[in-house]
């Protein structure tokens, strides 16, 4: 059984950062991805980065130049840097992982339970 544990959410003013970590743990043969969604309230879950096992990265427009996604490979963890945070980055944000739990077989998508970001003006 795999989990993901988010930690790093928290209440920060406008211009401030928070560093959010995710680690992956349970029965894992390998990871393909690792990134990050949110969601805001009355919105639709957005991604927001990913990153794959061998470095390549994608952001979200609304983020770049702002959030710097990073993992570590042998820790099963990926962590999210976000500096020059705005009121519109408020949401729920939820670590997400597509791992293969044995040799050959599918890979499926796994979601942590989210942490709270909350960004005041």
């Amino acid at each position: 059984q795999v989990r993901l544990v988010e930690s790093g959410g928290g209440l920060v003013q406008a211009g401030g950062s928070l560093r959010l970590s995710c680690a992956a743990s349970g029965s894992i043969f390998s990871i393909n991805s690792m990134g990050w969604y949110r969601q805001a309230p009355g919105k639709q879950r957005e991604l927001v980065t990913t990153i794959t096992s061998g470095g390549s990265t994608n952001y979200a427009d609304s983020v770049k130049g702002r959030f710097t996604i990073s993992r570590d490979n042998a820790k099963n963890t990926v962590y999210l840097q976000m500096n020059a945070l705005k009121p519109e980055d408020t949401a729920v944000y939820y670590c997400n992982a597509k791992i293969l739990t044995h040799r050959s077989s599918p890979t499926y998508n796994y979601w942590g339970q989210g942490t709270q970001v909350t960004v005041s003006s």
